[in-house]
């Protein structure tokens, strides 16, 4: 993946002289902001030439694990907590009765693995290219009375944008009790031309799956083994399939905090493992290019409680949420409950953390939680790029 940088102009300055670095040294010594306690970081300076900037060096701000895993036990949903640094794993926690090698029900982050797999899929030209119609692969959509429908594109599909009313929230139930998940997802009525809106829905994710299954001639499971999980150096566990066999695209996926490293360290490493082009640097790339969502009508900018959603401008790429972390540009998939693999190219940067995936009032405040110690407690000192190792 390309390194990306930093968005504010202010912190590419931070090497033009020491006057610079002492405001930025006290910007990240800040405590003021939430709840989570944060190093406190110190500057040094003489006074003795008021008119030159002090040549004492500056202390940087340090990533330290005792603060993380201080700040991590004070959320009851939080189940492990990983930080890998130039692939080197510098943070590993686990909470609240989990162990290191119980696998995780990843929910949605489901749907960023399913994204590599229909790039693996595009790149051995079992799936021409991602502008193939999906009527290859669903005949029944040339009888169907809307011709928007045969317009729709394996990237749309992976962009959330099809058209096709969604299969999430209040239509999940319908769907996952239905008798043919991929029948019902098609049969959506469009509310939109493809490519024009974007709508999340885990329907898209799973037509995505059964055409992995249709174009490689392999279940999703086999064909993930093979191109993705055996490359990494483990293997993927089974996971629910629809009615017809299809295992279920973009939920319910099961691997372990290590597992979800070394996929995020794939993105981070521009496709590569060993010395293996595992995917191809171009499919990184596009899908952590998020574009802007268009926020249909109706679709909250607050929480129920009344909050701004913190997250409102996150953009979305290939199957990748894109968002900033402080001054940082991230791609991360994204599972319900507070699951998340992040992945920060500039910082040579990946986070996991999985959570209970139950159903609660609190998960959002546990959400907040987890960006603000990803914020201040890895990112900023990992900017730093001083560093201590685990425990």
């Amino acid at each position: 993946m390309r390194r990306m940088t930093m968005k504010r102009a202010g912190w590419s300055l931070l090497l033009v002289g020491a006057l610079v670095a002492v405001g930025a040294a006290a910007r990240n010594a800040d405590t003021g902001r939430g709840e989570v306690p944060v190093p406190s970081a110190q500057t040094t300076a003489t006074s003795s030439s008021p008119a030159v900037p002090s040549a004492t060096p500056v202390a940087k701000a340090v990533f330290r694990p005792d603060e993380v895993d201080a700040a991590a036990r004070t959320l009851p949903r939080l189940h492990s907590l990983l930080v890998s640094h130039r692939g080197d794993l510098v943070f590993e926690g686990y909470y609240n009765g989990t162990r290191r090698d119980r696998p995780a029900n990843i929910k949605s982050a489901s749907k960023s693995v399913i994204s590599a797999l229909v790039g693996a899929a595009v790149d051995r030209k079992l799936i021409p290219d991602v502008d193939t119609p999906i009527v290859t692969y669903f005949p029944d959509l040339a009888r169907d009375p809307d011709p928007r429908k045969r317009e729709i594109t394996v990237e749309h599909l992976l962009e959330m944008r099809p058209g096709l009313e969604g299969t999430s929230g209040r239509d999940y139930g319908a769907w996952v009790t239905s008798r043919n998940w991929v029948r019902h997802a098609l049969a959506r009525p469009m509310f939109a031309a493809p490519g024009e809106e974007m709508e999340y829905s885990t329907g898209n994710t799973h037509l995505l799956s059964a055409i992995l299954t249709s174009a490689t001639g392999k279940s999703t499971l086999q064909f993930a083994n093979e191109v993705l999980a055996k490359p990494l150096g483990f293997s993927l566990a089974p996971w629910p399939r629809d009615p017809q066999g299809v295992y279920f695209g973009g939920n319910d996926m099961l691997m372990t905090p290590r597992q979800m490293v070394a996929f995020g360290e794939l993105y981070l490493n521009d496709g590569q493992v060993n010395g293996q082009q595992v995917l191809p640097e171009s499919w990184i790339e596009r899908s952590c290019e998020g574009r802007a969502r268009n926020r249909r009508p109706g679709n909250p900018v607050f929480d129920p409680n009344g909050v701004i959603d913190p997250m409102r401008d996150r953009r979305y790429g290939y199957g990748w949420w894109v968002h900033d972390i402080g001054d940082y540009e991230a791609c991360f998939a994204w599972g319900y409950g507070g699951q998340y693999i992040f992945v920060l190219p500039s910082l040579d940067l990946v986070v996991v953390t999985t959570s209970s995936p139950d159903v609660s009032d609190e998960r959002r405040g546990h959400r907040r939680t987890v960006f603000e110690i990803l914020e201040r407690l890895v990112v900023s000192p990992m900017a730093g790029e001083s560093v201590t190792r685990t425990r």
